[in-house]
């Protein structure tokens, strides 16, 4: 599969010197379920307007305010990962399973002096808010383009001599060590001189090249959160918390192109290129949330989370080994040799998308007493601003090319992304200290391109009991994730993707203690 897609110059892999920011960067850190506690995601993950489960703290922290005593959270889950991807016809399949952990914390909310009827609750907790745990791999033949193609792209357009891009740092992850190997080089054509991979003799030709590209990611993002809310009246619910994310996001990436063809004169035979990435980073962000019954039966719940606001740093090393043929020449090199022995480092800041959710929720038979309640169904339809993703330099006095391309980045992030809605559903049956529940969630595509495909899906189901203050859930959730990955990207050139599809298996157990 390909398509065009609109990118940035040059700029994208020569500003930076670890790593220039790509539009992926932009969702990576925004388009994932939510986590939650075993309660929680067995009933779709709703809970703007239903309150009383310490999720709460991360999505409504007004639903704290239905607490009047205390309570100590622990969440452990199991994720199974199946993975499908789709490149240029052919299916690849892979497998990696993974620990996480939802909510741990504590709530504590107890009646004001002043007034019986009102109370306020404080809460303090950490949750993994997304998982990287996971493989990716495909293969396939392509006789449209190659991944050395966006090398020559960018010392063709960098207006640097050969010595120039050998001898800058910040072409040391790609386009230095192409040129080093040969994998690039300059030839003239027609008496002109043209930058041309040693891909291209075999792509002009017509025929194919075999590309396989493996990558395994690690890491996720951690969330620790303080929030208060308060009860007027067991009517008006409303409630505050701060969250500092921590991420931490690492990935080794292996792809490879060989010549298919028995042929040993078309110059290319081989080349295989590594990419060990990691970044880190530390985030704030704010929620605000509000919650009403206008009768005791009904909940109407509204919650807005700002942009996350996060400091990062990117770290990355490479390596690229390369066989070619007439003449017959085989040569590696690293990242390192280009970058005074060192690895490569950048520091910029990211915003991530503002969101938004409404909520209602209907409860039957609603008394004082929650042991004597016998059910409720509740729904969430939730707003991303992923288009509103935003790249910075962290440097006190930015430079012009940095201030460059940032603004270019932004604009691309602008137009490839929109704002999506995601919908949650859920409800519970409860038979005096057990509880049977069921969900649906899901989340539409980040993506303007119909073209590319994208959406989460979750099913899920468990039980619940509860006796003399203690409490323990299970629950299963069945969650089907559909994407898009670009191997690499072109300028002058139809970008080729593979489509994923990601269905995991997760297991959750909440413990549980009243105090």
């Amino acid at each position: 599969m390909y398509k065009k897609i609109l990118l940035i110059p040059a700029l994208l892999g020569a500003i930076l010197s670890a790593k220039a920011q790509i539009p992926e960067d932009a969702v990576r850190y925004s388009f994932f379920p939510q986590n939650g506690t075993a309660r929680n995601l067995a009933i779709g993950g709703a809970m703007t307007s239903l309150g009383g489960d310490i999720n709460a703290l991360f999505v409504n922290p007004a639903g704290l305010g239905f607490y009047k005593t205390g309570e100590f959270t622990i969440t452990p889950l199991f994720a199974l990962n199946n993975n499908r991807a789709d490149f240029r016809d052919t299916r690849t399949k892979s497998q990696k399973n993974s620990f996480g952990i939802g909510p741990l914390g504590l709530v504590y909310g107890a009646p004001t002096r002043w007034n019986n009827k009102n109370s306020h609750a404080v809460s303090i907790g950490i949750t993994q808010t997304a998982n990287f745990n996971n493989t990716t791999q495909y293969t396939a033949l392509n006789n449209f383009s190659s991944f050395a193609e966006q090398w020559a792209e960018e010392i063709a357009k960098s207006g640097r001599s050969i010595n120039q891009v050998l001898n800058d740092r910040q072409y040391a992850f790609g386009s230095a060590p192409a040129l080093y190997t040969y994998l690039v080089d300059t030839v003239r054509v027609n008496g002109a001189l043209q930058v041309k991979a040693a891909t291209e003799y075999i792509l002009d030709a017509g025929q194919a090249i075999r590309q396989q590209m493996v990558q395994n990611t690690r890491g996720g993002i951690y969330e620790a959160a303080i929030g208060y809310a308060h009860n007027t009246n067991d009517k008006w619910y409303w409630g505050a918390s701060l969250g500092i994310p921590f991420v931490f996001y690492g990935s080794d990436t292996r792809f490879t192109e060989s010549d298919t063809s028995a042929r040993t004169n078309n110059h290319f035979k081989s080349f295989t290129y590594n990419d060990n990435f990691k970044t880190v980073g530390v985030g704030i962000n704010g929620r605000f949330g509000l919650i009403y019954r206008p009768k005791d039966y009904i909940r109407l719940g509204i919650a807005v989370q700002t942009p996350t606001f996060m400091r990062m740093e990117d770290s990355r090393n490479t390596d690229l080994a390369v066989q070619l043929e007439n003449p017959i020449y085989t040569a590696s090199v690293s990242s390192k040799f280009f970058n005074n022995n060192e690895t490569g480092r950048s520091k910029y800041t990211q915003m991530s998308p503002f969101k938004a959710s409404i909520s209602a929720s209907y409860v039957f038979r609603e008394v004082e007493n929650t042991k004597r309640q016998r059910a409720f169904i509740t729904a969430d339809i939730e707003y991303v601003n992923h288009r509103g993703s935003r790249f910075g330099s962290d440097n006190e006095e930015p430079t012009e090319n940095e201030k460059s391309y940032y603004r270019a980045l932004n604009r691309v992030v602008k137009g490839e992304y929109k704002g999506n809605f995601n919908f949650k559903v859920g409800g519970e049956v409860k038979f005096h200290t057990v509880m049977g529940r069921l969900g649906f969630a899901y989340y539409t595509s980040p993506y303007k391109d119909k073209q590319l495909k994208a959406n989460r899906m979750l099913l899920s189901g468990g039980l619940g009991y509860r006796n003399k203050g203690m409490f323990l859930d299970l629950t299963y959730v069945h969650a089907i994730s559909k994407d898009v990955s670009f191997p690499y990207r072109l300028e002058d050139r139809a970008n080729t993707f593979a489509t994923t599809k990601n269905t995991r298996g997760n297991i959750i157990a909440t413990l549980g203690f009243k105090f």
